[in-house]
């Protein structure tokens, strides 16, 4: 008797376990597929003013609101961490992206953003600069190489944005100013958000890339705080004089329209 339940046990547990397996698997509800958002794209287009006036590298003067007169010969800036704001109020962030904004190349005005879910949008939000991790994050490629001229050191970080010119009102032989303006820690930060509303809702499709036209008024760099060139003259490191201009340009972008 005791060795025929030796024998016998093993094969009727064996049975109890695939009828088991058997009962479950027939009860498995099927894997759950989360189907994405439909993707496209849209696209800024960037004109860059002096006043009311188009800006025009080296050959137009104008003046600040401290009546100096000046020329610009380079006017750049990184754009990046793009987000945009639905019609029923949600915020949806795009991937990383980071581009360098330059008024001497007309196809850095031109900026795609892409993977963008498709529907009904507000308003847009987006960084001027590069954000502190990426300024930590050693050599990087695209926009953000160092070739491009507007990275300092690991310790300093990116040059947010630059702008460079002459004004008589320069105390120095070459009457040569240099606004560099960076700084990303805490005490220096100067990376600031913009948002725009848009003046229509913006409609984004798979046959739908629609393009909104923004315009950045360079000259919102001399004021509400008042930059003149008689007292500041070259920024090329953060503190203060960079992070009073960085407040300034905050200002410099409007929505023209929407090409829906």
């Amino acid at each position: 008797m005791i060795l025929r339940i030796f024998v016998f046990y093993p094969c009727w547990f064996l049975m109890l376990n695939c009828w088991c397996a058997s009962l479950t698997n027939s009860y498995r509800s099927e894997p759950i597929t989360q189907i994405p958002a439909e993707i496209s794209s849209l696209q800024l287009s960037i004109t860059h003013m002096m006043h009311n006036q188009p800006l025009i590298l080296k050959t137009v003067e104008y003046r600040n609101p401290s009546g100096e007169s000046f020329t610009i010969t380079r006017f750049r800036y990184f754009l990046s961490n793009f987000s945009l704001e639905t019609a029923a109020g949600k915020m949806i962030t795009l991937p990383a992206a980071y581009f360098l904004v330059d008024e001497a190349n007309d196809t850095t005005k031109l900026i795609k953003l892409n993977s963008v879910p498709t529907g009904t949008y507000k308003s847009i939000r987006f960084l001027i600069g590069v954000d502190s991790i990426r300024n930590v994050s050693g050599a990087q490629s695209g926009a953000l190489a160092a070739e491009t001229g507007m990275f300092w050191t690991w310790n300093s970080g990116y040059i947010m944005a630059k702008m460079e010119g002459f004004a008589p009102a320069v105390a120095s032989p070459t009457h040569e100013f240099l606004f560099h303006v960076g700084g990303y820690k805490t005490s220096d930060n100067v990376l600031k958000y913009v948002s725009l509303s848009f003046p229509q809702p913006v409609v984004v499709s798979r046959d739908k890339q629609p393009q909104i036209n923004i315009l950045a008024d360079a000259g919102k760099w001399f004021a509400p705080d008042t930059i003149s060139f008689k007292n500041v003259a070259v920024i090329m490191a953060p503190g203060v004089n960079a992070r009073k201009v960085a407040a300034n340009y905050q200002e410099m972008f409007t929505v023209k329209n929407i090409a829906n």
